[in-house]
């Protein structure tokens, strides 16, 4: 079974930092394309960032570009969302991604917050 659970959401203001972390179990995680998403309220669920599962290449949505950063931890197959200078329009539900052979897997997502 495949489980992806989020954590490092919160309340902060503006241009402050938060870490996001997903944790990965059952999932092939050295060959699997990691990615982070997110949905604000009454809007779409939109590509934040994605790091590939070979030489670790990155991609980034032009709004977050600069500010966040995804990386992929090898220990207890973890991936990161580092983002900082955190604005508004950064607030929404953030989701952790993978996908490998067998498919595409979701976590449950952390809230962030972004308020002054």
């Amino acid at each position: 079974q495949v489980q992806l659970v989020e954590s490092g959401g919160g309340s902060v203001h503006p241009g402050e930092s938060l870490r996001l972390s997903c944790i990965t179990s059952g999932l092939k995680f050295s060959s699997a394309t990691m990615s982070w998403y997110r949905q604000a309220p009454e809007k779409e669920r939109e590509l934040v960032a994605a790091i590939s599962n070979t030489v670790g290449s990155t991609n980034y949505a032009d709004s977050v570009k600069g500010r966040f950063t995804i990386s992929r931890g090898s220990a207890r197959n973890t991936v990161y969302l580092q983002m900082k200078n955190l604005k508004p329009e950064d607030t929404a539900v953030y989701y952790c991604n993978g996908l490998d052979l067998r498919g595409s897997f979701w976590g449950q997502g952390t809230q962030v917050i972004v308020s002054s």
